[in-house]
């Protein structure tokens, strides 16, 4: 049997080592907090790919979809002119869509501000409020 004394209502520890003890679960919890952020990102960066990967699916579906609709058109309107003609006006449907999207979606593009103002203009109230602190 080991020895063990009475408590005397004080605690025998230096104060370097109750600094020390305190350091080391603050770590530890740093650590385990670390690992739980970790593991739910990973959980969450797992559903994110899986969804990506269906709307990939999606987005070769409705390519196909698109594709064979165009066809049946084309099919639809060579029964009353040939069949090169009705290709030729799909395909002029299609380049007139195309260059309709690919203008607006560049002024779009243009009105973008990669600046990010507000992001700026908080981080430096962050900083301020910082530097008051001391």
């Amino acid at each position: 049997m080991t020895e063990q004394t009475p408590p005397t209502g004080q605690d025998e520890r230096s104060i370097g080592d109750i600094v020390g003890e305190i350091a080391s679960d603050l770590s530890n919890m740093v650590r385990s907090e670390l690992e739980l952020a970790k593991t739910e990102a990973k959980a969450e960066v797992a559903k994110a790919g899986k969804g990506a990967g269906m709307l990939g699916g999606a987005a070769v579906a409705g390519y196909f979809t698109l594709l064979f609709l165009s066809l049946f058109v084309m099919y639809l309107l060579g029964e009353g002119m040939d069949l090169q003609w009705a290709a030729l006006i799909v395909f002029v449907v299609w380049a007139i869509i195309a260059a309709v999207l690919a203008v607006l979606g560049r002024s779009r593009l243009k009105t973008v501000d990669p600046s990010l103002e507000r992001t700026q203009k908080t981080l430096k109230e962050d900083v301020q409020w910082a530097k008051n602190q001391k």
